[in-house]
């Protein structure tokens, strides 16, 4: 992905010794950038939905402006022991911050750091800003604040979001034990859902989130998702239009096809990349996994050698999860997770409909789980029985 130019007008006088804040508002950008972010309008008489920046417009006063100043002394001065990840945009710190009213107790938080060298910047931090500062939902991380700071000592641009204790969902599938039990792997599953099925269908405008993936769905202190980084979320086709175009980017072994090869962008992409996560919490494996054989790779490629209604399927099941789990039930995920993954895109489901799928499935891996559980008391009160005698 390349670089990109910076999009705010900064003072470049020599004599300019203060240092100003920088608000992410729409007229300080670009005509280049203002056009990705703003949806084209049709010539259709009838009022058009508003765009995104035109939401943000009316609750950017709901983001809290910290000065660089308070963000350095929360995260003593960016230690390397407070830092919890890093990306393309830049590292990521566990921080402390002061309530706006300097009352009540310190708040734990995570702040989001840009790196001016890095692949991505300044319009994926606006974008995050904007689209953020937007949307409302409990599968959707929260954005608390920013801090955009031009002067003499650098530019600085950082995102301040709610701190997500237990870190990712691919943190726990893949780096960490023990392994997440599948009852869990599916509610994750089911709030990631909901969060996209929201920016899909319950805004003005669609959202096409288009990085999903294990490392961007965040758990709290409960195990519930929130979905994070939406610095490369676009706003989903208007009026005739059927789809956006864009340059082609994100996580190799996620993208939809139909994305790859055109560039042409829709809510279906979403759903692609939903299916590749879902064959993940089944198999424990990631969507690349160049350490495999060579025919086990690709994990789209070696699932299609058990399809889920054969008696091979369970081959496929994460070693991890020792069978504690409805096999019926991951059936029924793994024929959701091909039907996500069809390569006709007007074919696959929508979020709503995945979600109520994904709803079904635990449904029946807790009757299952409390049926096991009946018939051991029961084996139990009869041994014990038999011992009292």
């Amino acid at each position: 992905m390349k670089c990109f130019s910076m999009i705010f007008i900064k003072d470049r006088s020599k004599n300019a010794k203060r240092e100003s804040r920088t608000a992410p508002e729409l007229r300080n950008q670009s005509k280049s950038d203002s056009s990705a972010l703003s949806r084209t309008r049709t010539s259709s008489s009838s009022p058009s939905p508003r765009s995104i920046p035109e939401l943000y417009k009316e609750k950017e006063h709901n983001l809290r402006v910290f000065s660089f100043q308070e963000l350095r002394d929360a995260t003593h001065g960016f230690n390397k022991l407070l830092k919890i990840g890093e990306g393309g945009f830049g590292g990521v710190y566990k921080g402390t911050i002061s309530p706006l009213n300097g009352k009540g107790e310190p708040v734990v938080v995570a702040i989001k750091k840009l790196n001016t060298l890095g692949l991505q910047g300044h319009k994926e931090w606006l974008t995050e800003v904007q689209f953020l500062g937007v949307v409302n939902h409990p599968n959707l991380v929260k954005l608390l604040g920013y801090c955009s700071v031009d002067g003499e000592r650098g530019i600085h641009r950082l995102l301040v979001y709610e701190f997500m204790p237990n870190r990712s969902l691919e943190d726990h599938l893949f780096k960490r034990t023990p392994t997440l039990p599948w009852k869990t792997r599916l509610e994750i599953m089911l709030g990631a859902a909901q969060g996209l099925a929201y920016l899909h269908e319950g805004l003005e405008v669609k959202v096409i989130y288009r990085d999903f993936k294990s490392s961007n769905v965040l758990l709290d202190e409960s195990f519930k998702p929130k979905l994070s980084d939406f610095g490369l979320a676009r706003e989903g086709p208007t009026g005739d239009r059927t789809h956006v175009s864009t340059a082609v980017v994100g996580t190799y072994g996620y993208a939809a096809p139909e994305y790859v090869k055109t560039g042409h962008l829709t809510v279906q992409s979403d759903i692609w990349t939903f299916g590749v996560v879902l064959y993940e919490i089944l198999t424990g494996r990631r969507a690349v996994e160049r350490n495999r054989p060579t025919s086990e790779q690709k994990l789209l490629d070696w699932v299609k050698q058990f399809p889920p209604d054969s008696k091979k399927f369970s081959m496929i099941m994460d070693p991890r999860l020792r069978n504690s789990y409805s096999l019926s039930a991951a059936q029924k995920v793994g024929k959701l997770a091909d039907s996500c993954l069809n390569k006709k895109a007007k074919e696959r489901p929508t979020m709503s409909q995945v979600a109520e799928s994904l709803k079904e499935a635990i449904q029946e891996s807790s009757e299952v789980s409390s049926s096991v559980d009946k018939a051991h008391l029961t084996s139990s009160s009869r041994n014990g029985g038999r011992r009292s005698k």
